[in-house]
């Protein structure tokens, strides 16, 4: 084909081009997106997990340590009981001997623990403003505490213990800085238990704890407990510690080879965290010489003083290494997705652009005046074929229409000319008449606006100025105080005429829906009854009710009783010389369906006649009423109407008139 000459070779370039990035674009953008997703949060969910992993293990940590200071306590409260120490108590009147003295050192033995001693009532009196657990053993209750003993202290209860509770400090990096270089006090699991005799006299207190620095025992069985073998996954280990203040004093934190961390110390930021502020660090920390994720808790002593820390935690490398071992996987997992992608797309791309190349350069020959220029056959039976194919179909159907219109064009144009002269001036004769025509309807709906307001607003201004008349007649002479009201009031009425005629404009009633609420039809009959009762007792009129069913309906309450009022004061006028006002509400069903309620308002009045009943409910139609404008019964059945019922009317001339309100339960259309 000789269009093909006109397809420069950058042009089918940019073919090739787009179309591979076409296919490669989404996958570039989406699979990076990803990788940054798959980075960003499942690293944030991960940390979360070691972080909720540690602290369950300080949760145990915290409840073994609790259970050991628990059994050191019931160990000793049992013991204070015991009646070979109570009678050896008694029979050295609260004096050390020797079979007291065995009987302690046994115990101590036995329950594994680093000093027990008899303290008589009088010395126990003067160490309990020292220890809480002395005051309260002397009143009578076994109490366990975590103390911090003096070296002194220590010394006076057994000079091997001071020795073993001194610990060098070592150097430690991040530390809060210290004059000290020795760590001589003593962190230890306090617990005192009173002593009574046969008459229940507390004679003394039995004493005894455990001493922590350096225990470990305990602090290897608290590791063993938390961190059982294959509790931590990857190789991680685990490691738990107590600290004296900011002080290691029991760990299986190693310093180098198997030389424990005890006399280091914890970083100043943890310092700061856990002992000043006394909240419980959860976060990665630099535990002597590598990262673990660290959990610290404060130890309060009886009087409710941080006195030292309680830490569990694992080495973080472990799992650091496998979360990147990871996210490298799921990358490499991409990056070949992306690969095998970009191939699949390249040789698909390779068989797509070229029925389109041939395409885009018949359409340039035909640019170029080549009107015979085809697509011509293309390999494949795809899409891309039924299109070329349905193209050189449609370029041979477009030369046709082109020729053809060609014939048609030089005869339309005389026509066009002549019918152009004739439409510029019904346009405008119709744009003038139309212009009219809007005035008149603006004009016409205006008007109706108004009125229909006006006559809405007139209902509750005829109760006001009617009860205006009932309370000068009730007053009389005694009204003279409050005249000058009483002509304000009147006087606001007709100011509300005015302002409602200036005011109300572009607007329909019918247009707008109240809030809706059950409504009980009953009730509302009544309240309507006590706001028209002045012209009921004006008019002489005798009411008669009828109320049988007890259904609600769903509706506006204000517009419903606007309709019953509005019906209420044009059966009152349909008898100027007195009659009977019947009411009534009864079900409406259909087919045994409940559909809603019948309200039946009814006169004894002359009736209206056939001619008048078709036009009853036409706006601006009235029966020459005093006062009326027509616009009371067109704008209730607009109401009713809305909420999916109807208003009928029956009537016979001398035989009065029956209007029937159809309120469907619930609204219609809204």
């Amino acid at each position: 084909m000789s269009g093909l000459g006109h397809l420069s070779q950058p042009a089918r370039r940019s073919i090739r081009t787009r179309l591979l990035l076409l296919a490669l674009l989404p996958l570039g953008v989406v699979l990076p997106l990803i990788m940054a997703a798959l980075a960003y949060w499942g690293g944030g969910y991960f940390d979360q997990l070691l972080s909720t992993k540690v602290r369950s293990d300080l949760a145990v940590a915290h409840s073994y340590y609790e259970r050991v200071a628990e059994g050191v306590g019931h160990s000793l409260a049992s013991q204070a009981v015991a009646d070979r120490l109570v009678r050896a108590v008694v029979a050295g009147h609260g004096r050390p001997t020797r079979e007291l003295s065995a009987i302690l050192e046994s115990a101590m033995a036995a329950r594994q623990l680093d000093f027990l001693r008899f303290v008589d009532r009088d010395t126990a009196r003067r160490l309990a403003g020292e220890w809480e657990v002395l005051a309260s053993a002397l009143a009578g209750s076994a109490r366990t505490e975590t103390e911090i003993f003096s070296a002194a202290q220590l010394a006076a209860l057994d000079p091997a213990l001071a020795g073993r509770a001194a610990t060098p400090l070592i150097a430690t990096a991040n530390a809060v800085p210290t004059g000290r270089t020795v760590e001589e006090r003593g962190l230890v699991i306090h617990s005192a238990a009173p002593v009574v005799d046969a008459a229940g006299v507390v004679i003394g207190v039995l004493e005894g704890g455990v001493l922590l620095n350096k225990n470990l025992d305990f602090i290897d069985n608290l590791n063993a407990v938390v961190y059982p073998d294959g509790a931590l996954p990857l190789g991680s280990a685990g490691t738990a510690t107590l600290f004296l203040g900011d002080v290691r004093v029991a760990t299986n934190v190693r310093l180098f080879g198997d030389t424990r961390a005890i006399g280091t110390r914890v970083s100043a930021v943890v310092h700061d965290a856990v002992l000043k502020q006394g909240r419980t660090w959860l976060d990665s920390a630099f535990v002597v010489n590598d990262w673990y994720v660290s959990a610290y808790e404060p130890l309060l002593d009886g009087r409710q003083q941080r006195v030292g820390m309680l830490y569990v935690g694992f080495l973080e490398q472990p799992f650091a290494r496998a979360r990147w071992h990871a996210f490298y996987a799921v990358a490499g997992f991409f990056l070949i997705a992306m690969l095998l992608a970009g191939i699949y797309a390249a040789v698909s791309a390779r068989r797509v652009f070229k029925p389109i190349e041939r395409m885009h350069a018949t359409m340039t020959a035909i640019e170029y005046g080549e009107e015979d220029a085809r697509v011509g056959p293309v390999a494949g039976e795809d899409e891309l074929g039924v299109m070329a194919a349905h193209f050189d179909r449609l370029l041979d159907q477009l030369q046709l229409q082109a020729d053809s219109l060609k014939r048609w064009g030089s005869s339309l144009d005389a026509k066009v000319a002549a019918r152009t002269a004739e439409l510029e001036q019904a346009v405008a004769d119709l744009k003038a008449a139309q212009s009219q025509l809007v005035m008149n309807e603006k004009l016409a709906a205006i008007g109706q606006l108004t009125a229909g307001v006006a006559h809405e607003i007139n209902n509750p201004i005829a109760v006001i100025q009617g009860n205006l008349d009932v309370l000068r007649d009730v007053l009389g002479p005694r009204a003279e105080p409050v005249e000058h009201e009483i002509r304000l009031i009147h006087e606001q009425v007709q100011r509300i005429r005015l302002i409602v005629a200036k005011l109300l404009q572009f607007a329909r009633p019918q247009d707008y829906v109240g809030y809706l609420e059950p409504v009980e039809t009953g009730q509302l009959l009544q309240d309507c009854l006590l706001l028209v009762r002045h012209l009921l007792t004006k008019g002489d009129i005798a009411i008669e009710q009828h109320i049988d069913s007890s259904r609600r309906i769903t509706c506006n309450k204000n517009e419903l009783q606007q309709v019953i009022i509005n019906l209420f004061v044009n059966a009152i006028q349909a008898m100027p010389s007195g009659g009977v006002l019947k009411i009534g509400v009864e079900d409406w069903d259909e087919a045994d369906m409940p559909l809603g309620i019948r309200l039946v308002v009814a006169d004894s009045g002359p009736g209206i006649s056939e001619a008048d009943l078709a036009r009853l409910f036409k706006p601006f139609f009235t029966a020459k009423k005093p006062g009326g404008n027509g616009l009371g019964l067109w704008v209730s059945q607009a109401l009713v109407e809305r909420y999916g019922g109807k208003i009928t009317a029956e009537s016979a001339p001398g035989k009065g008139a029956q209007f029937t309100v159809w309120l469907r339960l619930e609204p219609q259309g809204l």
